[in-house]
């Protein structure tokens, strides 16, 4: 395969920070090995994880070989980069699940099984951690770093002079050495000359080059990409439930697809190049025609078509589009059947709803009862009949009028059935 400039591909998109000098050349001589660090602390990866993600798999379109390496070791010490306090230490049952978890999506962008001489490889430093015995471990790796040298470190020097007067256990002041060996590990067993990461991660990264140098007299290199931020100032990966994670279980596609959707132009212009594999004449082209027409957002639907399709499927996000578009009136009564649960409930978050048995469903309901006195929707039964009246009622999303019956047939997903007044106003029959 041949090699394509994998800083030059990185330099376009905004992902570089921090290089090493040489590292351009070191990689455009022949086919290399580089490995990103990921903390199995959750059994799922979420999306402020994607950029040490995209950095592997556009490592590997050029032409190298990206090594994943699961932190089974070191997260059970925890980092103390960018970190005020420090963090509750996971049993190795709990770490074996979550590693599993990270396994399988990072298999959706990273090739894995086809043979191919840049094959991706996943590691777990606890396999070579865990038989390293304290005192071979201070004698063998730790004489070659002094004090003076983990100490100029920023994570260090910002938890020591930082509010928190919890200062810094040794535990978590050993986290460098520990990363700086897996280096040290990685060269002599799979050949891997570079290390890459977010920005906080430098000094640790940098730990990892000096061990090598001192341990095997050889040359490692370190890159680091910006950490992603939001322009309006909140954090990059969070909705008002939490991190928006990649399990669908955790985060559906549907809320997945809208978190990528709703962001800022400024935003969606920087993320495009960092999230898509979009080639730079593609990116430009719609950056320009986002630009002569705002409105239409085409910056922030291509880059939720792509990063939804990557992480989920196509045919996850076509369903997402439907679902969207449900709120916005241009759905049928069979694109609401086509939701299952958990998206019909993401879809409607936040819309009021009445438990209604479903035997008196199985009996049906007349269309007045069902808006007022078996649910509380409306008022009163006259504020129905005049609702009903001015055809402004539906029943999942189709127009009805006062003779309708609601049953057991309108039911979405054996469930739900959908009321709705005039355009905005929802509100939801749950049958128990």
């Amino acid at each position: 395969m041949k090699l394509k400039n994998f800083v030059e591909e990185l330099q376009w998109r905004g992902m570089i920070h921090d290089v090493m000098p040489e590292t351009e050349t070191h990689l455009m001589e022949s086919m290399r090995s580089a490995y990103v660090g990921f903390d199995p602390t959750a059994d799922s990866l979420h999306i402020g994880n994607l950029v040490p993600i995209m950095l592997l798999s556009f490592y590997q379109r050029c032409g190298h070989r990206p090594v994943a390496l699961v932190g089974g070791a070191t997260g059970m010490i925890g980092d103390p980069s960018m970190k005020n306090s420090e963090r509750n230490l996971l049993d190795e049952e709990t770490l074996k699940r979550n590693q599993e978890g990270v396994r399988n999506q990072l298999s959706q962008f990273l090739d894995f099984s086809s043979g191919a001489e840049n094959q991706a490889v996943l590691v777990n430093n606890y396999d070579w951690i865990k038989d390293f015995s304290f005192l071979d471990f201070i004698r063998n790796v730790g004489k070659h770093i002094t004090v003076n040298y983990m100490m100029a470190k920023d994570s260090v020097k910002t938890r020591l002079s930082g509010e928190s007067a919890d200062g810094l256990s040794f535990t978590e002041f050993t986290y460098q050495l520990i990363q700086g060996y897996d280096f040290v590990h990685l060269n002599r067993n799979l050949n891997c000359t570079l290390q890459m990461g977010g920005s906080d991660q430098w000094g640790n990264i940098t730990t990892g080059t000096e061990l090598l140098r001192r341990m095997d007299s050889t040359k490692g290199y370190a890159l680091t990409c910006p950490l992603i931020t939001k322009s309006d100032g909140t954090k990059f990966g969070k909705s008002e439930g939490g991190n928006v994670w990649l399990d669908a279980n955790k985060t559906s596609p549907y809320k997945f697809y809208q978190y990528w959707l709703n962001t800022s132009d400024e935003d969606a212009e920087k993320y495009i190049k960092v999230f898509t594999f979009l080639d730079k004449e593609t990116i430009e082209n719609l950056i320009v025609e986002h630009k002569e027409a705002p409105h239409l957002r085409l910056l922030q639907k291509r880059l939720a078509q792509e990063v939804t399709t990557t992480v989920h499927s196509a045919e996850e996000y076509e369903k997402a589009v439907k679902a969207s578009e449900i709120l916005f009136g241009k759905s049928t009564s069979a694109d609401l059947k086509t939701l299952d649960a958990k998206t019909f409930l993401d879809v409607f978050e936040g819309v009021p709803q009445a438990d209604v048995s479903k035997e008196d469903l199985a009996n049906g309901i007349d269309i007045i009862g069902a808006l007022a006195e078996n649910t509380g929707f409306l008022k009163s039964n006259g504020e129905a009949r005049r609702a009903l009246k001015e055809n402004s009622i539906s029943v999942n999303k189709e127009k009805v009028t006062d003779n309708f019956t609601v049953s057991e047939n309108d039911l979405i997903n054996g469930q739900f059935v959908l009321l709705q007044r005039g355009k905005k106003n929802y509100f939801i029959i749950r049958a128990v």
